[in-house]
């Protein structure tokens, strides 16, 4: 609960990465049944949400890289109190900025096109895969981000205390480097 008593609304959003930093949430064991009596869990990669909810912090994985990551994170942005770059992709670029030595033609034609079988669905090209953006980018290279949580993933305690201390509406008190 925030310090008006009422259930603190947190989001996750998973954009170019692994899924690491949402299975160290999980890895909190008891902690995270203690958390969900002081949150509202309105939307996470678990959860089928339609239209991306107004919240009070949203905790975001993985790095920027195609034109749908590069709309939906303006949109959490714009939807969310506080935001949360959770873990190195996400502050860093880390794995998927690899690709970000590759002109992205290049990089598709190698993938896609110079196989032995032919793949459907080649991103951008006509296909419900979203167009791969010029260069892979930090989250807070598109918008501004108010707290940064490294790792790889984050350690489960300190999400934890993150999240705690955004419940009671203090500072949290572990390292969060700030970029910019």
């Amino acid at each position: 609960m925030d310090p008006a008593g009422r259930k603190v609304r947190v989001a996750t959003a998973w954009l170019s990465g692994c899924s690491g930093c949402h299975m160290s949430l999980l890895d909190m064991d008891e902690r995270l049944l203690e958390l969900a009596s002081r949150i509202e869990l309105m939307a996470s990669p678990l959860t089928d949400w339609k239209e991306f909810p107004e919240t009070d912090v949203t905790l975001v994985e993985g790095a920027v890289g195609n034109v749908e990551q590069l709309e939906l994170i303006r949109l959490i942005r714009s939807r969310s109190r506080l935001l949360v770059s959770l873990g190195d992709c996400a502050i860093t670029g880390n794995v998927p900025a690899m690709r970000n030595v590759y002109p992205v033609e290049d990089l598709l034609r190698e993938s896609y096109e110079a196989q032995s079988a032919p793949v459907i669905g080649v991103p951008g090209r006509g296909s419900a895969v979203p167009r791969l953006i010029d260069r892979v980018l930090q989250v807070h290279q598109v918008v501004e981000v108010d707290y940064f949580l490294p790792g790889c993933p984050p350690d489960a305690g300190a999400i934890y205390e993150l999240l705690a201390a955004l419940c009671e509406g203090r500072q949290p008190a572990l390292e969060t480097r700030r970029f910019g």
